[in-house]
């Protein structure tokens, strides 16, 4: 039945009263939110609820920073820590190997040399794998040719092809290669050669990431748990620029996939993980990772990245995997990560 006329205008004033009560309370509940997070607490562009979760989480620092290239605090200078400049004694340094794929980005190739070769590390094989650049870049690689293991500029295939190319004019027992607009921190490669001298069973290792802009300026840091096997099936969160392996698993697996033009890295490390390889997540900062608007990451990743992404998870599982399981079986290693950054942010883990 329906109400009366006078029933029903006075049911809709009553409904009317009570939104305008629960509008109210509201905008007071925003406004102590607001007082609580400060006066520069900003407007909130979600649904209220989704917005007081997630500043909270900012305020408490529970929000995950891996697979973020972008981060709300200003640019500011690099911070490296003295201690990465005291290098540790070796008895046999290894040869290591790093293999430098570059192609038009001259106006970067420099600072990425310097980093390696100011390592001033005993046994270095480092080659730049040119993919016959029209910028700078020859000019750049003319400036450091005499220190160079090799350099070439050809035309040639791809990344993939360019890294495959490098590594074949090397022999040392550590790899690891460097995008041309990626850095090594100081120490990196001393460290790197002492944790593998200690661990002869360790295969693959990798550090913690400095997100740096096109200027150098750091613009955020990626804390890493310690390595998950099953987390590396359902995504990759290892930082490319540090990772070093040994060349006994490079040559068991074929080296890189040239079929791959962004996963690459992604598809290496399954292979290796598949092979039986031992990995280990080393607990200090190795390299930086530059964000810009010409890097892979940024142009590629939605044209050519979740293509090979979906793949490499079809190939793992048998079958396509959709984002809702994909974060489901992430979900402890995202914790782990967090718990870990929040230790790092507070000073209790010094890295």
């Amino acid at each position: 039945m329906m109400p009366e006329p006078d029933n029903a205008a006075r049911t809709l004033h009553e409904m009317e009263e009570r939104l305008t009560a629960l509008t109210l309370e509201v905008q007071q509940l925003r406004e102590t939110v607001n007082r609580l997070l400060g006066d520069k607490a900003p407007r909130p562009r979600l649904p209220f609820k989704l917005w007081l979760r997630h500043n909270l989480k900012v305020r408490l620092g529970l929000m995950p920073c891996l697979g973020r290239l972008s981060f709300p605090e200003p640019p500011r200078p690099l911070r490296v820590p003295r201690r990465y400049y005291r290098l540790p004694r070796l008895t046999n340094p290894p040869v290591i190997a790093i293999v430098t794929p570059s192609f038009n980005q001259g106006h970067f190739l420099a600072a990425t040399i310097d980093s390696v070769l100011n390592q001033n590390y005993p046994r270095l094989e480092y080659v730049v794998q040119d993919g016959g650049s029209t910028d700078d870049t020859l000019a750049v690689l003319e400036r450091y040719r005499h220190r160079l293991h090799r350099c070439e500029s050809r035309q040639d295939r791809g990344q993939a092809h360019a890294i495959n190319l490098g590594f074949a004019h090397t022999s040392g027992e550590i790899m690891a290669y460097l995008n041309s607009d990626d850095l090594l921190l100081p120490g990196a490669l001393h460290a790197v050669a002492h944790y593998f001298e200690q661990h002869p069973e360790v295969d693959v290792i990798y550090g913690h990431r400095v997100i740096i802009d096109q200027n150098g300026l750091e613009r955020g840091r990626w804390v890493l748990p310690p390595h998950d096997p099953e987390a590396l099936k359902w995504a990759d969160f290892i930082p490319q620029e540090t990772l070093f392996w040994r060349r006994r698993i490079w040559e068991q697996v074929g080296g890189i996939d040239e079929s791959f033009r962004f996963a690459m890295d992604w598809d290496l490390l399954l292979r290796f993980q598949d092979a039986g390889a031992r990995f280990h997540r080393l607990g200090r900062f190795l390299g930086c990772f530059r964000v810009h608007d010409g890097s892979k990451t940024v142009s590629s990743v939605n044209e050519i990245g979740i293509q090979e992404m979906d793949r490499l998870r079809r190939r793992s599982f048998g079958r396509p995997v959709d984002h809702p399981e994909i974060n489901a079986h992430l979900r402890r290693y995202i914790w782990r990560h967090i718990l870990c950054n929040r230790l790092y942010t507070l000073g209790i883990f010094r890295y």
